[in-house]
């Protein structure tokens, strides 16, 4: 598979419309993927969506809460040790 196959970019694909839902965003992303996949299969879908939406999620809540972890996590619905090992994942900070 190409690089360019297995690396999913939601923004360039389709940005986000002011009425446009992320769940629209994302599955209007996702179609467009599927058709630029040129007769390959996808291979790992799940992981790469989940990292191309994680990353930008954790770093919107951290500036939101002012960089405070425990607020983040609250927010977030996830423990604050979670919240760690997922930064450091993304090297968020």
């Amino acid at each position: 598979m190409t690089s360019s196959v297995s690396n999913l970019n939601v923004s360039e694909l389709h940005p986000v419309t002011p009425t446009q839902t992320l769940r629209e965003s994302v599955a209007e992303s996702l179609r467009s993927y599927f058709s630029k996949l040129d007769g390959h299969a996808p291979d790992d879908l799940y992981r790469m969506v989940i990292e191309e939406v994680e990353k930008p999620l954790l770093e919107s809540v951290m500036n939101y809460c002012g960089g405070n972890q425990t607020k983040a996590a609250k927010c977030l619905g996830l423990n604050r040790g979670t919240l760690r090992k997922k930064l450091k994942h993304y090297d968020v900070r």
